[in-house]
């Protein structure tokens, strides 16, 4: 029963998200993604997925759903 707890909310959760400099991948205050990165280049995007290592981020994506397909056992059918 636990294993289904675990798949239950899994499937509905978002994927982390960081702050990150799209050119260079580094790892930025989250006040440089609210802002909407109007700043020129160095502006933030949200990096969703993966992690955070030495200052930059890696194993995800720029873009939401490339990383939001569901947990283990989520049909994969979510609105959009």
């Amino acid at each position: 029963m636990g294993v289904l707890a675990v798949t239950i909310t899994s499937c509905g959760s978002e994927p982390d998200k960081r702050c990150a400099d799209r050119t260079t991948r580094e790892t930025l205050p989250s006040s440089a993604c609210r802002s909407g990165g109007s700043g020129g280049s160095g502006g933030g995007s949200y990096y969703y997925g993966g992690k955070s290592s030495n200052g930059k981020v890696e194993g995800g994506s720029f873009d939401k759903s490339a990383v939001d397909r569901g947990g283990f056992g989520c049909s994969g059918s979510g609105g959009g």
